[in-house]
């Protein structure tokens, strides 16, 4: 019952979670406090561990030899999740600061813009597209996690953190792809990890999220949800179009904001505690994208992709 509750549910299986940290968290704070493995596991402070052994898990199934065979449609949704987090820096962050727009700070805007849902894009890939295309879900693993909003941001000037920083952040993805490419068993082994860690992850980025502070996140979590599918989708179908020639069904496919998305800002704040202030907030309107896009982006993939009469296996 309590399965079937959260595989409906889209992101589910880390959005549902999300909320019971929000709750105990917002109206019984020393629950989580009292100590021990309760603290470390339950508790805000247990976020970065279990996202880095995920990313570790990620980075384990990015294989070598796919770089080689889908290099070019990688390229053109990576390129398109750069360039968007890297305009929307030097047209918003620019001009208002880090504040950003209608109550979406810059923060939560790069980190949901630069972010694919793998899951979705996988499905969909499999659906309207070939066996190429559902190889691209390798290398956009990139996406999933704080690495390419951290090199947006750091390109940009707009994060100020060391290369020590950087490369502290991206070294369990790194050897996730290390291990991954020595061992197959290793690599089949991590995997169920993936998902394994989801409801972890998002419970205790729900507790450290105040639900005082997150009551006005609803209007810009939609408004943030219509930057994202509108601006940014039109702008990743037509990079797919001109860089890969292809349809660009995988474009609109890559729309859809992953669930670890909503880890991000406070990897950034670990980074750089100057985005400290914009995290908590943040993370509540990407919680809204990842839910609005789980549910608009594979009706619209759809759509585009049967007008334009393209279908897969």
């Amino acid at each position: 019952m309590i399965w079937k509750v959260l595989k409906k549910v889209p992101a589910g299986l880390m959005i549902i979670p999300m909320f019971m940290g929000i709750i105990i968290h917002s109206f019984f704070p020393d629950i989580l406090e009292i100590g021990s493995f309760t603290t470390a596991v339950f508790s805000a402070e247990g976020a970065i561990t279990i996202m880095g052994v995920q990313l570790l898990c990620l980075g384990s199934q990015l294989q070598m030899k796919e770089l080689g065979l889908v290099a070019r449609r990688s390229a053109a949704l990576l390129v398109s999740k750069f360039l968007l987090g890297f305009l929307s820096i030097l047209l918003i962050g620019r001009l208002v600061g880090n504040e950003g727009i209608f109550g979406v700070s810059l923060l939560a805007l790069v980190c949901a813009i630069t972010n694919i849902n793998g899951s979705i894009y996988l499905s969909l890939a499999a659906a309207y597209g070939d066996e190429a295309d559902a190889a691209v879900v390798g290398p956009l693993s990139l996406t999933n996690g704080p690495f390419l909003t951290l090199i947006v941001l750091g390109v940009s000037g707009s994060a100020s953190f060391s290369a020590i920083s950087l490369i502290a952040t991206v070294i369990p993805l790194l050897m996730g792809i290390l291990v991954g490419n020595i061992s197959k068993t290793i690599r089949e082994f991590l995997k169920p990890g993936i998902q394994l860690l989801l409801p972890f992850i998002g419970f205790t980025l729900g507790a450290g999220i105040d639900l005082k502070n997150a009551a006005s996140a609803g209007i810009e979590g939609i408004l943030l949800s219509v930057i994202v599918l509108g601006i940014g989708g039109a702008f990743t179908v037509l990079c797919d179009k001109l860089i890969a020639g292809r349809p660009g069904y995988a474009g609109l496919a890559a729309c859809a904001t992953g669930a670890n998305a909503i880890g991000v800002p406070a990897a950034i704040a670990l980074v750089d505690p100057a985005w400290k202030p914009y995290a908590e907030t943040a993370a509540t309107q990407i919680a809204a994208v990842v839910v609005i896009s789980a549910v608009v982006v594979p009706i619209l993939t759809g759509i585009y992709a049967n007008k334009r009469k393209v279908g897969g296996h």
